[in-house]
């Protein structure tokens, strides 16, 4: 059964919610912004070994945790940042994943002094396979297997299967020109 459809079965009430929420207003649709570009990164980098839900609930303290995803204010922590991340019970506190993060907020960084942005960036790699995709990721960035870059890569829009054809919020997606439809 498609996300689209699993929501609805999906109890008690508050898990359906939480589902639904992301569902229709985030899974899929593009990002233009590169600080929630890389947050995005950052949540799918965390779910690796774990369910979305678990990722859906802590959203709220990731953000947090991660200064609210700002690239620059990410790619200069230090060491008792790394410290700090390690103790926050409401994140993920795994050394590979907290590391994965600054190192890629470095990367992305580098990807906007070349490129003019993480966006552009991704825009002048459009468009390729998954496979081709997950290459360019494994070279380029940290604990980016292939279910992460995919997951990743089609929550923002740059592969299709976010939604089922019949999926109410599919048509919004398709409004919204994803990269995946060019």
């Amino acid at each position: 059964m498609s996300y689209c459809f699993a929501i609805s079965t999906m109890q008690p009430a508050e898990r359906q919610a939480l589902h639904k929420a992301y569902h229709d207003q985030h899974y899929g649709f593009p990002i233009h912004d590169d600080n929630e570009l890389f947050g995005r990164l950052i949540l799918e980098i965390n779910q690796a070994g774990l369910s979305w839900e678990t990722i859906l609930k802590k959203e709220e303290t990731f953000r947090k945790a991660y200064d609210n995803f700002v690239i620059d204010v990410v790619a200069a922590y230090t060491e008792t940042d790394r410290e700090r991340l390690m103790r926050d019970p409401g994140i993920i506190r795994n050394k590979l994943k907290i590391n994965a993060a600054i190192e890629n907020a470095r990367t992305i960084q580098g990807l906007q002094a070349s490129h003019g942005s993480f966006e552009k960036w991704l825009e002048s790699h459009h468009p390729k396979s998954k496979e081709e995709w997950v290459k360019l990721f494994k070279k380029t960035f940290r604990f980016t297997g292939g279910e992460i870059v995919g997951e990743f890569l089609m929550s923002i829009g740059y592969l299709p299967g976010a939604h089922s054809e019949a999926c109410p919020v599919y048509q919004q997606v398709v409004e919204s020109k994803p990269l995946w439809m060019r």
